[in-house]
């Protein structure tokens, strides 16, 4: 029943700008924190941005004063405003809850994901 739709990549210039958007289906939205994580070639996924349901915010450092992460509850979407990308900002960007612990399942529901490259 959950759904994790991500949207938005695409090819950008070094210093560029991309908007990624997550569609959230299936789940009680506002309640929930909600994160992009990426994965590059070669690499783990890793943290990207954070979002908790009161809107407290946390970044990875390779990010932090470039990406913002953001929510609108009454459309179950998260987005994630990147700005001055680089080259080493190329992944596959994903959404899912901000709490991936067993207990709450959530680790099984992974979208398609949405490409990013920033090719100089």
């Amino acid at each position: 029943q959950v759904q994790l739709v991500e949207s938005g990549g695409g090819l950008v210039q070094p210093g560029g700008s991309l908007r990624l958007s997550c569609a959230v289906s299936g789940s009680i939205f506002s309640i929930n924190g909600w994160a992009w994580y990426r994965q590059a070639p070669g690499k783990q996924r890793e943290l990207v941005a954070a979002i908790t349901s009161g809107g407290s915010t946390n970044y990875a450092d390779s990010v932090k004063g470039r990406f913002t992460i953001s929510r609108d509850n009454a459309k179950n979407t998260v987005y994630l405003q990147m700005i001055s990308l680089k080259p080493e900002d190329t992944a596959v960007y994903y959404c899912n809850n901000a709490d991936l612990r067993p207990s709450g399942g959530w680790s099984h529901y992974w979208g398609q994901g949405t490409q990013v490259t920033v090719s100089s």
